[in-house]
């Protein structure tokens, strides 16, 4: 499908030679939302452990050049964007130029998919302009758009507030507690980067994560076997561009804490956590927030990203909040609800 110099097209897969994963990192610099959680590493690796239905990668293309591109798929009828579900933060790809570009992807995407019902795009970054983007198609087109409410997701910004960053980091209450695993034993610090460093130690991560919640009413999501293959294959396929972050916690010669995290272009990113259950009353989750502080300080890390969510250990040490949103687009004789 073409609509001048514009043209969309739908690729075989994420190995489709149209668009090589240096291009896809290429065009995701350009964009207004260049996150992790949108490299072709990452949109590849989810696609292949968790994805269903109908994967639908548009390339948009303007005079020949590649300047966007939209990661979907199509489950029920519902179009969403790859990673929903695992990714914190989730958009297009690139330049996506004015509002007529983005209508084009709809109008395309939704022709692929006999039972179409609508699109859901979930946890976009207020920053990008992709939300007004689709606020303004609604204004103008048969599409009804649907706030589904947003998120919050706390960061402490290094580079803004280096002197509260580095406070963060003598907090009483971290001192305190690592101070006590100090005076009772040898407590050791390891920031692993390799997956021949990693992968040994993702079966105890696991085991540690599930005890963790087992006295819960959230269970481990690594229950799920499926989640386990998903870490295990980002290890394999981000290993060599240095994003990965892998903390350890040895008190005694034992892991007490782990944390599964990245460094990505100077966002040192808090992703999945965990500790020693049988060690609580002692907080070794304050000694690894603590250490992780100042390995971001130390590597030069612009924010410390908190990620999703709106836990109170996150407000004792974030500077900023930023919104994600969630929306959808309808068309106006359509009335379904949006199926997750």
């Amino acid at each position: 499908m073409s609509s001048g110099s514009t043209k969309y097209k739908l690729l075989s897969g994420f190995d489709d030679p149209l668009i090589p994963s240096e291009l896809w990192n290429d065009l995701l610099r350009i964009g207004s939302s260049d996150v992790i959680f949108m490299t072709w590493q990452w949109q590849k690796t989810w696609w292949e452990v968790f994805g269903r239905g109908q994967l639908l990668l548009v390339l948009v293309e303007d005079d020949g050049k590649p300047i966007s591109i939209a990661p979907l798929f199509a489950d029920s009828g519902m179009i969403y964007f790859v990673g929903s579900g695992s990714s914190d933060y989730l958009d297009f790809i690139g330049n996506l130029g004015d509002a007529i570009t983005v209508d084009g992807i709809l109008h395309f995407t939704k022709r692929l998919v006999p039972d179409f019902q609508g699109f859901c795009f979930y946890h976009v970054l207020e920053k990008s302009e992709t939300v007004n983007k689709l606020s303004e198609i609604h204004l103008s087109n048969k599409w009804e758009f649907l706030d589904e409410g947003c998120m919050p997701a706390p960061l402490l910004s290094i580079k803004a507030f280096p002197e509260q960053a580095q406070q963060a980091t003598r907090k009483k209450s971290l001192l305190r507690h690592e101070n006590w695993f100090k005076k009772n034993g040898e407590l050791r610090i390891e920031h692993l980067s390799s997956k021949g460093e990693i992968l040994p130690h993702l079966d105890k991560f696991y085991n540690q994560h599930i005890n963790r919640w087992s006295a819960t009413s959230f269970p481990s999501l690594f229950l799920d076997k499926k989640q386990q293959l998903f870490y295990q294959s980002l290890v394999n396929i981000v290993s060599d561009c240095g994003w990965l972050r892998f903390t350890i916690v040895w008190w005694r010669d034992t892991p007490v804490s782990y944390h599964f995290g990245f460094n990505y272009k100077g966002s040192f990113i808090w992703y999945k956590p965990t500790f020693d259950i049988s060690l609580s009353q002692y907080s070794p989750g304050e000694v690894l927030i603590r250490q992780l502080l100042l390995k971001a300080i130390e590597e030069d890390a612009e924010i410390f990203d908190f990620g999703l969510g709106d836990e109170d250990f996150k407000k004792r040490f974030a500077t900023n909040v930023r919104t994600v949103k969630n929306c959808g687009m309808y068309p106006y004789d359509n009335k379904q609800l949006p199926i997750n």
